[in-house]
């Protein structure tokens, strides 16, 4: 049975202005410290869940962590950058438009202005039964209230499910897996980068986290090389309504063509599973194949194979197939 809270639990606030300062607030509270960044995941958190926590350690005054700097081998973002920032940085729109258009399909201006990137790939999952406070797996539970014969599960996962069927719901995590980007992290034992692919865990690893961020962790960067700059990309994402809504499904593509023919590919969709997923298969499909129709349907195809829907969600096997598609075609019809 779900647990309603009407009125926020206490806590401390505290606003460090470094990065140090940071890491030092989180290691002396502990598991009961949570990052505050743009707020907008953490505030439903607090509200909706039925843990607590005792200390807030908002990052918002840490000033390099909103800066996006060119380097010689890419990009850094700072993960309080705020979405809307994102969006409008003329070197992400001239050489890495796959993360802007992602980006840009975040919720409302007013949210994209005040939430961060850093937030975005950072967010629990949405799924009601567990954001309303129902003893599931996720929540330390034994059973899982959207995979059951009466559960109401249309937005739930199609793959990779395991005992949890919540989904990831985060539009920028796809282009950032496509973008080939690494996770910047640090605490106290210093800094570490990890691949954006394995930034995102699913509930085989931990079934209580989406990321690898664990006590202690504050992402700093999301660094972007520069192998992908210029390539071929696209992003779309599919949801109930054209505002405010996580997605249903997304997808993110970047290729390389030469010569009509797929010389690279990176191919990462949301929405389907607890971790965005990097298609593999697809890829190494398609890579050597010519950019047509042909080679875009074979890869629809193989992207939902091994897809087991729910009750309610079986609509995301087509859409996904067509997702994929796109992403090869570049088009916004099938």
């Amino acid at each position: 049975m779900a647990v309603i809270h009407d009125v926020m639990p206490a806590y401390e606030l505290f606003q460090p202005t470094d990065v140090e300062g940071a890491i030092a607030l989180l290691n002396e509270h502990g598991e009961s410290a949570r990052v505050l960044a743009g707020g907008m995941d953490t505030w439903d958190w607090l509200k909706d869940r039925t843990k607590r926590v005792t200390a807030l350690v908002d990052l918002a005054g840490i000033q390099e962590l909103r800066e996006i700097r060119a380097t010689a081998d890419g990009v850094d973002i700072g993960a309080l950058a705020p979405l809307s920032t994102v969006v409008k940085d003329p070197e992400i729109q001239q050489n890495y438009s796959v993360l802007a258009e992602a980006a840009n399909k975040v919720a409302t201006p007013q949210i994209r202005n005040q939430g961060t990137i850093g937030g975005n790939v950072s967010q629990d999952t949405r799924c009601w039964y567990y954001r309303a406070g129902w003893p599931c797996y996720r929540a330390g539970g034994n059973i899982c209230y959207a995979n059951t014969p009466a559960s109401l599960n249309r937005e739930h996962a199609i793959l990779g499910a395991d005992r949890c069927v919540a989904v990831s719901p985060s539009d920028t995590a796809p282009a950032l897996i496509a973008l080939d980007a690494r996770m910047v992290v640090q605490n106290r034992s210093g800094e570490r980068e990890i691949d954006a692919a394995t930034f995102f865990i699913g509930p085989g690893t931990d079934i209580e986290q989406m990321t690898v961020l664990r006590t202690g962790d504050v992402l700093t960067t999301i660094r972007i090389p520069n192998a992908w700059s210029g390539a071929s990309f696209y992003f779309e994402k599919v949801t109930d309504r054209k505002s405010w809504d996580f997605p249903l499904v997304n997808v993110a593509s970047a290729l390389r063509v030469e010569g009509g023919v797929i010389q690279d590919a990176r191919i990462a969709v949301g929405g389907v599973a607890a971790k965005p997923l990097r298609l593999f298969r697809v890829e190494q499909a398609i890579i050597g194949q010519p950019a047509n129709e042909e080679t875009a349907a074979a890869a629809g195809e193989l992207a939902v194979r091994g897809a087991e829907p729910l009750r309610l969600n079986g609509y995301k096997v087509p859409l996904m197939r067509n997702l994929v598609k796109r992403s090869i075609r570049g088009q916004e019809t099938v």
